[in-house]
């Protein structure tokens, strides 16, 4: 078991989350219940996923909780994308959100290949 907080991946989940509920802070009113739920509901999956999967018994099951943080990221890359297109966010913001949705992702893919590997 693997305290989950000491994990610099979990770390820079947590910031990416934090940062989404930022941003997605200054989105429409009438997106509260749409784009806004969906965009914190992935950002909060990934973190939460890496947290789960670090107090699993084996580095299998670890690795199958890093995949389903991994799409998480990829869900929330997507809302971005799309509140930026919808004109909610400008394109610096979304370049910040994206950035550190990509890092993540990296790095839950690095430590997905450790986990199997090992």
């Amino acid at each position: 078991m693997t305290n989950f907080r000491k994990l610099e991946v979990w770390r820079l989940a947590h910031e990416t989350t934090l940062e989404v509920y930022r941003v997605t802070a200054t989105l429409p009113s009438h997106e509260r219940y749409g784009l806004v739920s969906q965009m914190r509901r992935s950002a909060v999956s990934m973190a939460a996923n890496i947290a789960e999967g670090a107090g699993r018994d084996t580095d299998q099951d670890f690795a199958r909780f890093i995949t389903i943080a991994r799409s998480s990221a990829n869900e929330t890359d997507y809302h971005a994308l799309l509140a930026k297109d919808l004109g909610y966010i400008d394109e610096s913001t979304w370049a910040r959100v994206s950035d550190l949705i990509g890092r993540t992702r990296a790095m839950l893919n690095r430590l997905r290949q450790t986990l199997l590997n090992s």
